[in-house]
């Protein structure tokens, strides 16, 4: 037996003496499992996305600012530099996640919507893709959630900005969202 340096034998007594009926537990066949180590933080990311962000909203408006009215589905959250808006429709913002809509009715859409986006913010995440699909599908071949989704995004208050996606990304069928951080 290894002797503790602050304890007395007296201590040791005492302590064997209140042990002395204990017996161990039953096992159960129960396994003890290991704390799970969280995922992985991206750090550089992390501060890509951040500095992209400054650079935005510090920038000067130019003329092409002004002219870039362009006819795809856009927003922008008052108070923010359209270079916001510009550097999100270029690509500059890495896709982090993304939710696709397609198949859910608008009732079932809008409450995914509204969970993606919580568990997004809650995580970290900044730049996501929402596909809300060109409408090809429903009836009379309209877009109907397309123009709900665009409308449910100006409501929430983390939603900063969005875009239409690039052609790569999805065109005309998903949003490109910035996300508060």
């Amino acid at each position: 037996m290894v002797k503790h340096p602050l304890l007395t034998d007296d201590d040791r007594s005492l302590f064997q003496e209140a042990v002395r009926d204990a017996k161990p537990l039953p096992h159960y066949g129960k396994a003890l499992r290991k704390k799970q180590a969280p995922p992985p933080y991206p750090v550089q990311s992390h501060l890509d996305e951040q500095e992209a962000l400054r650079e935005s909203l510090a920038a000067e408006w130019t003329a092409e600012d002004w002219l870039d009215t362009g006819d795809e589905p856009n927003f922008l959250r008052p108070g923010l530099s359209r270079q916001v808006l510009r550097k999100l429709r270029s690509g500059a913002w890495v896709i982090q996640h993304q939710l696709d809509l397609h198949g859910l009715d608008r009732h079932q859409a809008r409450e995914a919507l509204a969970e993606f986006l919580a568990g997004c913010v809650k995580r970290g995440v900044r730049c996501v893709r929402v596909i809300h699909g060109k409408g090809l599908g429903s009836k009379n071949r309209e877009p109907v959630l397309k123009t709900k989704v665009k409308h449910w995004l100006t409501q929430r208050e983390e939603v900063l900005a969005y875009c239409q996606a690039r052609p790569v990304d999805g065109g005309s069928g998903a949003l490109v969202v910035l996300l508060k951080g």
